[in-house]
């Protein structure tokens, strides 16, 4: 059995919602106190999160954003907000997937088990933790954080998958295509939504004591070079 968190302001729709998920088997929890979101969270620990973005106090970005400095648990928003940016941030804040409501039940439920097979169960990674390693520079891609010696800096998950992608090739070029593919597959998204995301990605290797890493390469894409000195090994 897993757990499924409904945060969910609209009683009629987050009851409907509970109603189907133990229909097929699992436990749902609606939240009450839309204050607490983050304690209850942390205190229920969901396998899967479905979040809307009207909520009261702060809206659903923020709460997205809560729960990903604690977790990687999959969070599918489900929204009557259909427009294209709505979506972009929603997955910029680190949400798996987006539903537009009116939605159909049957369609909620297959995005629900599809994340659980992803996360959990047969298509989840087995045995080691997923990383990637550059001259001592590592990507812990399930924990969302990146390494350097003794030194530990959190990522968001688009940070993570942008970081992965260019460490793989580095030092080739990945084109801007190749990024915006890996990052928001076949989404609308403007040249500034990207930018920000290269910028953010630059300060987090300035955590590290790394500069002038991440190139631009105009009009092409981006490229990591390797100017950095690996920490000795203890």
């Amino acid at each position: 059995m897993y757990t499924i968190m409904i945060i969910e302001d609209d009683p009629k729709i987050a009851g409907l919602l509970k109603s189907h998920i133990e229909r097929y088997g699992d436990r749902a929890v609606l939240v009450e106190d839309f204050e607490q979101v983050t304690e209850q969270f942390k205190h229920l620990q969901p396998h899967v999160v479905l979040l809307d973005i009207n909520l009261p106090s702060y809206d659903g970005f923020y709460w997205c954003r809560q729960i990903r400095t604690i977790s990687t648990c999959p969070i599918l928003f489900i929204s009557a907000r259909s427009g294209k940016m709505d979506q972009v941030m929603a997955l910029e804040n680190g949400a798996d997937d987006y539903i537009t409501k009116p939605f159909e039940h049957e369609i909620v439920m297959a995005k629900i088990r599809s994340q659980l097979r992803r996360v959990y169960g047969d298509y989840a990674a087995r045995d080691e933790e997923r990383k990637v390693e550059l001259n001592g520079l590592v990507v812990y891609l399930e924990r969302l954080e990146i390494e350097l010696g003794d030194q530990k800096v959190q990522l968001t998950k688009k940070e993570t998958i942008l970081l992965e992608t260019l460490m793989r090739r580095s030092p080739k070029l990945v084109s801007r295509e190749t990024i915006l593919e890996k990052l928001w597959d076949d989404s609308f998204v403007d040249d500034n939504t990207l930018s920000v995301n290269i910028t953010r990605v630059r300060k987090r290797l300035a955590e590290l004591g790394i500069t002038d890493a991440l190139e631009t390469v105009r009009g092409s894409g981006y490229r990591l070079i390797n100017n950095w000195k690996a920490a000795p090994s203890l």
